[in-house]
């Protein structure tokens, strides 16, 4: 195999063959954000609402975990599967067919009768999750002029922050005031409105080439690409397996009440809002330094949270601290493999999104096997030597370049 991909080559944007107006990008771009945020409100609902979920079907907080779990192990399968098998399909008709999974999804998990159920439901919506990964991450390029291409990136990955906002802080909040279910039913009709905005606003995506399996692996073709995935395991494993539990640490450790919960994870995902812009901005410049301050910033309250459970005011700013530097890492991540495999492919970007989704499946395992055999300090604890681990790593390819 080469050391690079040959580029996908894509038509540019058009409307009945004609340019489109700079407004229109602008308003795919934001119909992909929107997009984005009601894929990642879905993913992260049950952290929010795992307290809820596991009294309302009988099940521990270990096994609600599975609801994180699940969609991410059946994302990082379905998104290079996704990429491959659609071929040369216009990318806008596979999105709205992805928008109307979502849909499908949110309502069954709002009408499951029991936990298979809600698992299945959950499995449904992992499919379509690592389908739209693996073919919208990318669109901001495709989408506007390349001076304008972090920016628009930038948008695209702030739905991420929209959507733990959501997930999160609003899930716990709607599942404390009416009940887990309905958090699934809002997000249902919050689905709908997306998929509305990208046919209202999505130019043709026409691919000229399609995706073979082998273009799966084009960022394994450089060792720069190699590094950042293994950064990016660790690192992400790290998060998640504290993230996933955070709701049951903040209550049963630091003695919170539901309303303080939802306003500490708002605000987490608030200040991780900030976190991807600045995040965007420095590493356009310096992307693999950013990816290591952020990691460092994940790390260490990580590792003083346990011990600063009784102080409520040292809880509040490592969790600013911890949602500033998360807030980063998408699309930090994504800058720092660009600039490790400039030419990757929509097949690189499908592998970029599989490992994304494997490492938030098994940190929430990982976490979730933890927070039942030895509690959530040693969760949180592990999580930390997991960043550290990962900062390792991304140092060591520095050291030796």
């Amino acid at each position: 195999m080469s050391n690079v991909l040959t580029p996908v080559e894509v038509d540019p944007p058009t409307v009945d063959d004609r340019p489109v107006q700079q407004m229109q990008y602008w308003a795919a771009v934001l119909s992909v954000a929107l997009s984005a945020a009601a894929f990642c409100t879905t993913e992260f609902m049950p952290v929010g609402l795992l307290r809820y979920i596991a009294d309302g079907l009988s099940v521990s907080e270990g096994a609600a975990g599975l609801t994180v779990t699940a969609p991410g192990l059946l994302a990082a399968l379905a998104a290079p599967a996704v990429t491959v098998l659609v071929r040369k399909q216009d990318r806008r008709i596979v999105l709205w067919a992805l928008g109307v999974l979502l849909v499908l999804a949110n309502l069954i998990a709002a009408l499951a009768p029991n936990f298979a159920v809600l698992i299945a439901a959950r499995v449904l919506f992992g499919i379509g999750l690592g389908g739209f990964w693996a073919l919208g991450a990318g669109l901001g390029a495709r989408l506007v002029d390349s001076a304008s291409a972090p920016k628009a990136t930038s948008l695209i990955f702030a739905g991420v922050s929209v959507g733990m906002l959501v997930g999160g802080a609003a899930g716990a909040l709607i599942g404390e005031l009416l009940g887990w279910r309905w958090a699934f039913g809002i997000t249902a009709g919050l689905a709908a409105v997306s998929l509305a905005a990208q046919v209202a606003s999505l130019p043709k995506l026409a691919v000229e080439q399609r995706i073979a399996v082998r273009d799966l692996f084009g960022l394994l073709a450089t060792p720069g690409g190699r590094n950042v995935l293994v950064t990016m395991t660790l690192g992400l494993l790290g998060q998640f397996a504290a993230y996933t539990y955070i709701t049951p640490f903040l209550s049963r450790q630091a003695h919170f009440g539901g309303e303080a919960i939802s306003a500490l994870l708002l605000g987490y995902t608030l200040i991780g809002l900030l976190g991807n812009f600045v995040g965007g901005a420095l590493a356009a410049k310096h992307a693999r330094a950013t990816l290591a301050a952020a990691i460092g910033l994940i790390g260490v309250p990580l590792l003083l949270l346990p011990w600063s459970a009784p102080q409520p005011l040292q809880v509040v700013a490592l969790l600013a601290l911890w949602g500033m530097a998360y807030g980063a890492i998408p699309v930090v991540l994504q800058l720092a493999l660009s600039e490790a495999a400039p030419r990757s492919t929509e097949g690189s970007m499908a592998l970029f999104v599989a490992n994304f989704q494997i490492s938030i499946a098994l940190g929430a395992w990982a976490g979730g096997y933890l927070i039942d055999h030895a509690g959530i300090g040693s969760t949180m604890s592990t999580a930390a030597g997991l960043c550290a681990a990962a900062l390792a790593v991304l140092m060591a390819r520095t050291l030796r370049r």
